[in-house]
């Protein structure tokens, strides 16, 4: 069977999961760690996202993000390739580090935001790698220790989850070790994967007979809730598809998109290429690698060859090019 492709909610709440091939160490001392997280955090600014919780273990890694309105995968690659690269180059070994693709499970937030965070910062814990609670609020490589004050990440979101505890910064945290000490013993893995509600009825097949008998359930192990929050995460992913493939009937590609701002920004079509910052020509550069990307799914190998720059210079103008969108309606140009 293919595998199923991600879903991509802006705003959405993901558990983002990857391992080492063959269960293989991938972290074998703090400055892998620390190689790594230098990796996640750069990307993570880039992409608009947040993360929420995280813990890195010996062979694994959990994030805890909400996204932006670029997809995970465009966050990830970069990371895990770069940090493939430099292990491989450290350890004097080749091939693979990771074990296939990471998974990334959309989760409902009101009802699983807490819960995966508690689980995700117990790792270390469960894995009996340490012994206490309070090893685990001085140990480094797991955000429960930011979130109580000692080892923060600066891309590491804790305010907001401080804010579930109390509006109070040292109320906030006594509160959040009460709830992760009640933990200790709690919600097992299993029920914070996805397909929660296939499992509940003991298979696909079960799903099957169930709607045959007109009983409305909506199951997918990407996603981590209910029936109706299930359904939304669908039918909203389903709209982004649908929006590019209505975008590409109506004949919009790179060159009409580039046409068009060229004319919004008062430029020709070859000013573009200057290689100026500041004016309309930025401007105009910054709306498009953003606009091709997210709302056309233009690569951008060929956004990059169209403009002449790199393509991690499309990567910096396209966030540049999200923030005058968000501020200037640009967003809904395309629809």
């Amino acid at each position: 069977m293919p595998r199923r492709g991600r879903l991509h909610i802006p705003g959405g709440c993901y558990h983002v999961i990857g391992r080492g091939l063959e269960r293989r160490f991938i972290f074998e001392d703090p400055a892998d760690k620390r190689d790594f997280l230098a990796r996640f955090g750069s990307n993570l600014r880039r992409s608009g996202s947040q993360c929420l919780a995280w813990a890195l273990m010996s062979n694994h890694y959990h994030f805890l993000i909400r996204a932006g309105s670029r997809p995970l995968g465009k966050l990830m690659a970069p990371v895990l390739g770069g940090f493939a690269g430099y292990y491989n180059r450290r350890h004097c070994r080749s091939g693979y580090v990771f074990q296939n693709r990471f998974s990334s499970i959309l989760c409902d937030e009101d009802s699983y935001l807490l819960e995966l965070t508690r689980y995700i910062h117990l790792n270390p814990l469960r894995a009996q790698m340490l012994s206490d609670l309070d090893q685990l609020s001085r140990y480094p490589w797991t955000g429960h220790a930011g979130v109580v004050g000692r080892h923060r990440q600066n891309w590491h979101a804790i305010d907001g989850l401080l804010l579930h505890f109390g509006e109070n910064t040292r109320q906030a945290r006594r509160r959040y070790l009460e709830f992760v000490r009640a933990g200790l013993h709690g919600m097992s893995e299993a029920k914070l994967s996805g397909g929660g509600l296939v499992r509940s009825h003991g298979s696909w097949e079960s799903i099957g007979r169930l709607r045959k008998e007109h009983i409305f359930c909506i199951g997918d192990e990407r996603i981590l809730g209910g029936s109706e929050f299930v359904e939304r995460a669908l039918k909203e992913d389903e709209l982004a598809v649908e929006l590019k493939t209505r975008l590409a009937k109506e004949g919009w590609d790179l060159e009409k998109l580039i046409q068009h701002i060229c004319g919004r920004c008062g430029i020709e079509i070859s000013d573009i290429l200057l290689r100026v910052r500041g004016n309309s020509v930025s401007k105009a550069k910054a709306l498009v690698c953003f606009l091709a990307s997210e709302r056309l799914g233009s690569k951008s190998v060929r956004i990059a060859e169209r403009l002449r720059i790199s393509q991690p210079a499309v990567s910096k103008w396209a966030s540049k090019g999200r923030e005058i969108s968000e501020a200037e309606d640009w967003i809904d140009l395309l629809g």
